[in-house]
């Protein structure tokens, strides 16, 4: 267990880059597991640095808007959100619905992304993509 939870905080890592400024650039994330994402973005919240988000953040990704605060969080044109339930797997590899765990994640997401969460179906099996005119009403884009 601890091999693969080394491994999805080391994928996390990769995928978000620290350049000299302080600022944390998500340049792909397809998500994973919650807990290395709840992590490492607790440390993004507490090292102070801004969060540009310029490409896909799907999935656990997401829970960087509930980690770090909204005034430190920007997007590009390229940036794209995608949500969806909460899902588990069984020991036989069969995936299965977590409603409670569905309705936290909506719950901690900011107002205006549980907002358009809501309008576009709620949290389902069903990726919601948020990008574009939508996503620069709710976030700055980036200068």
């Amino acid at each position: 267990m601890r091999t693969i939870l080394a491994k999805h905080l080391l994928l996390a890592m990769l995928l978000l880059a620290a350049p000299a400024s302080a600022e944390v650039r998500i340049l792909a994330s397809p998500g994973g597991e919650v807990g290395p994402f709840l992590d490492l973005f607790a440390q993004v919240r507490a090292s102070g640095e801004r969060v540009v988000i310029d490409g896909p953040c799907l999935s656990a990704c997401t829970l960087v808007l509930s980690a770090v605060p909204n005034e430190r969080i920007c997007v590009t044109r390229r940036a794209v959100l995608g949500f969806h339930a909460a899902r588990s797997m069984d020991g036989r590899g069969r995936l299965y619905a977590e409603p409670e765990a569905s309705a936290a994640v909506l719950q901690a997401y900011p107002s205006p992304v549980r907002g358009w969460i809501r309008r576009h179906g709620g949290l389902t099996s069903r990726v919601l993509l948020l990008r574009g005119r939508a996503l620069a009403a709710i976030y700055p884009m980036c200068r």
